[in-house]
């Protein structure tokens, strides 16, 4: 019982992001050395049988081997400079899910891993003992909650929760393509997009709109709440094409009419309307140089040895993710990088 026990420590998810909410905070659970070495070896068991199922969603990028945040923008960027190509351009929506790993139906969680993923016998029973019987306290600061036992959800933190999580949502991949729009995934981040003439927008729009309340109601049905007050779109194209689609001011999802933002931040990186990525570059540099002069501060305390470490995970870490979207950014941007 011991090792299905998880401390939560909730992390702020923005910085700045108001303490006096609790919906600002992620949950995270920290568990037991011992009891991650488990899931480790269960983990290297499970992954491939469950990846190679004709069931797992094909465009769900977390915890896949060749596959990161990275490949999944690279994959809607390809889709977006096509578009731009063809005259048209695309619209991107952002889906938020409300509390994701801790709202996961156990029952089923596990019928859906027997019946569409072939899991049984010795296998079934072992997730269905990981899922069984877990507890958890909150923990802030020095002090604890008492303990309440976990009734549903995957610990969030954990090293299988992430890949059972995508299992649960595999399905909601032939929702979305049943209406004939594309869509990313990683882990709970979802983007649906759908490249349009400005003169069909009307119709196209009433696709998005139709694809999205299908998704809200298999969120519904399988626990999930889709936040569609927190979700987010854009409109993405040359300068020309945003010009003509002034039209498209508010894009309707699941019943909610969300204003065309003029940036998106889709899993770690800033998109702009047409993908200059100068926001992102500004955000990138502002992050670089807190830390840079955060280490700085500390610097004599420090041996050269382990000040390079730090810069390298600080600093290089942030240089370094998702670089490969900013081909052919333009010089102004790229500069912005190297100052």
């Amino acid at each position: 019982m011991c090792f299905k026990t998880a401390e939560v420590l909730p992390l702020l998810k923005k910085s700045g992001a108001d303490q006096g909410d609790p919906a600002n905070f992620r949950p995270i659970s920290n568990l037991s050395t011992i009891s991650k070495v488990l899931e480790r070896l269960a983990l290297a068991h499970l992954r491939p049988h469950l990846l190679s199922s004709v069931n797992f969603c094909p465009f769900q990028s977390g915890y896949r081997t060749g596959h990161s945040t990275e490949t999944a923008l690279l994959e809607l960027l390809n889709d977006v400079y096509t578009a731009g190509d063809d005259r048209q351009c695309i619209v991107v929506i952002r889906l938020d899910i409300s509390a994701a790993f801790d709202t996961i139906s156990h029952k089923t969680l596990l019928h859906r891993l027997y019946a569409e993923f072939g899991l049984s016998s010795t296998a079934l029973d072992w997730v269905c003992s990981y899922l069984s019987d877990r507890r958890q306290y909150v923990k802030i600061g020095q002090h604890s909650s008492g303990l309440f036992d976990c009734s549903s959800g995957v610990p969030q933190g954990s090293v299988l929760g992430p890949l059972l999580f995508a299992v649960y949502v595999s399905p909601v991949g032939n929702v979305i393509e049943s209406f004939g729009v594309r869509h990313q995934q990683y882990a709970d981040d979802t983007q649906l997009y759908l490249s349009m003439r400005v003169s069909d927008s009307a119709q196209e729009l009433d696709v998005l709109r139709s694809c999205s309340t299908a998704v809200r109601d298999w969120y519904l049905s399988n626990n999930l709440l889709l936040n569609a007050d927190k979700s987010q779109a854009i409109v993405l194209g040359t300068a020309n094409q945003l010009r003509s689609a002034t039209s498209i001011d508010s894009v309707e999802v699941a019943g909610v009419a969300l204003p065309v933002a003029t940036t998106l931040k889709s899993i770690g990186v800033i998109l702009d309307q047409r993908l200059t990525f100068n926001e992102h570059a500004t955000a990138l540099v502002k992050s670089c140089n807190h830390h840079a002069r955060a280490i700085r501060h500390v610097r004599h305390l420090l041996t050269e040895s382990v000040a390079q470490t730090l810069a390298c995970s600080l600093i290089n870490s942030r240089l370094d993710y998702c670089n490969s979207l900013l081909y052919g950014a333009p010089e102004a941007t790229m500069y912005l990088c190297k100052c």
